[in-house]
């Protein structure tokens, strides 16, 4: 950034007053480009600093885009911490906890049950597994009411196998508020595809680069 930029923020962009005392400078919702003293001033200057903004918040918008994320949406396992692999087939998800666990902690937690002839635990949060898939719904649903994304997520997904698009819509969107990167990508495809949407290429390109930002594949 410019010193020009620089100075340019120590004072209202619209009035030119300073940060002084108890005058507090906000910066422009879309940029890092000025701060202004009020919301009069921000609407007087709009006009001006158009342009310019527009072009900064896609520059902000590209470096978050094709930045190398520190790891893949799945994150880490919680309990080893090593990154989790993007292939299902090597971690596991809990319905009551809706951690996802690395197969080799899994694999230890069911090998230390066996030896010891107890009953079979979440290797996280120690809850008892649940015996059928009404069980594993009903602690789905108390995720839910937690505002748990990974469990609003999923039941997106199940939504979406039943052709339940619209209602899928709901729990997707809510998930991908709460920051979940598969449910962005998921959303993407809805838009797409016009499942339980009109189909809106803006939102479609909105939520896949959301999923990329978020670590997720494409």
């Amino acid at each position: 950034m410019s010193e020009d930029i620089e100075a340019d923020t120590s004072c209202c962009a619209s009035c030119g007053i300073s940060e002084i005392d108890d005058i507090k400078l906000v910066p422009c919702d879309d940029c890092d480009l000025v701060k202004y003293c009020s919301e009069d001033c921000q609407k007087d200057h709009t006009s001006r600093h158009l342009l310019d903004c527009k072009k900064r918040a896609a520059e902000l918008r590209d470096g978050l885009l094709f930045k190398q994320p520190e790891s893949t949406h799945r994150g880490d396992c919680p309990i080893c911490m090593l990154p989790l692999p993007l292939d299902t087939a090597t971690y596991a998800m809990y319905t009551c906890c809706s951690k996802i666990v690395c197969t080799g902690c899994d694999f230890a937690n069911e090998k230390r049950e066996i030896e010891m002839r107890i009953v079979q635990t979440c290797p996280f949060c120690r809850k008892e597994l649940p015996d059928t898939d009404e069980e594993c719904d009903k602690q789905r649903m108390k995720r839910i009411e937690a505002n748990d994304p990974v469990a609003i997520r999923f039941e997106g997904f199940e939504q979406c196998k039943k052709g339940n698009y619209i209602g899928a819509l709901d729990y997707l969107k809510t998930a991908a508020e709460l920051g979940d990167a598969e449910a962005h990508y998921r959303l993407s495809l809805l838009y797409k595809n016009g499942e339980g949407v009109e189909k809106d290429i803006g939102k479609e390109i909105y939520h896949a680069e959301e999923a990329a930002i978020g670590g997720g594949p494409l």
